[in-house]
């Protein structure tokens, strides 16, 4: 499942550089996730890094775009070419 960012987001800045994917930009008011490009940082880490670093909790799972966990590391070895 990709990740979205809610309206509360406070523009802090910490999540973009946190990206393995380049997965987060800034957006017209707040910053977004591609869902093209989350993988939950499968393959990466072992837990999303934009979550571990957002001081307001405002990164959640995207019902929109619901991954199992296999989906998310075959998007993984998409995106990396590995």
């Amino acid at each position: 499942m990709a990740l979205i960012i809610d309206d509360s987001c406070i523009n802090c800045d910490m999540c973009e550089p946190e990206c393995p994917n380049e997965a987060i930009t800034m957006g017209d008011e707040i910053y977004e996730i591609d869902p093209a490009l989350c993988t939950e940082c499968v393959g990466h880490y072992d837990k999303p890094t934009c979550v571990s670093v957002c001081p307001i909790d405002c990164i959640d799972p995207d019902p929109q775009h619901i991954e199992s966990h296999d989906e998310l590391l075959v998007k993984y070895a998409i995106i990396t070419g590995r």
